[in-house]
């Protein structure tokens, strides 16, 4: 292998360190307000949150688990009061799992929590002066974000 090519993977094998390390303080800092959540539980909630009211065992294939998973899950957050099922209007033998406003409210805290902890991390740790640095690796990293497993690299 070239130099070039261990640089290269190097860098990458170095931004998916990072990555995931910031990923694990931002799901600790989450979990912190969380009211003794799961990750699972927490996964669940954003994403009825984001995609809409939706059966178990669609939610089940999304979040690449069991049926028998999903239920206990769903089982601890109807017992939070924080999705609830009705009757799918398309449907009657299936339920549709959707967020309670205590749900809701649990999300927007655990958002709250995640965002100020990295407000605090961003300003206990970047300067004045590297702030327009990390403007720019944000805009670096979206990019990165944007490209799919399924889009062509050239």
């Amino acid at each position: 292998m070239t130099n070039s090519a261990d640089k290269q993977d190097s860098r990458a094998v170095r931004l998916a360190v990072v990555i995931k390390r910031l990923r694990t303080s931002l799901q600790d800092a989450a979990l912190a307000g969380a009211m003794g959540l799961s990750l699972s539980e927490l996964s669940i909630l954003r994403r009825l949150r984001h995609e809409g009211p939706s059966t178990a065992a669609s939610i089940a294939a999304t979040e690449h688990v069991t049926h028998q998973a999903i239920t206990q899950n769903l089982s601890q957050l109807k017992s939070a009061g924080l999705v609830e099922a009705t009757p799918d209007p398309n449907d009657g033998r299936k339920k549709l799992i959707h967020v309670t406003a205590a749900g809701n409210s649990l999300f927007e805290t655990v958002s709250a929590s995640r965002n100020a902890w990295l407000t605090r991390v961003i300003e206990a740790t970047v300067s004045q002066s590297e702030l327009p640095d990390l403007d720019k690796a944000i805009e670096l990293l979206e990019r990165l974000a944007a490209v799919s497993n399924s889009e062509k690299l050239r």
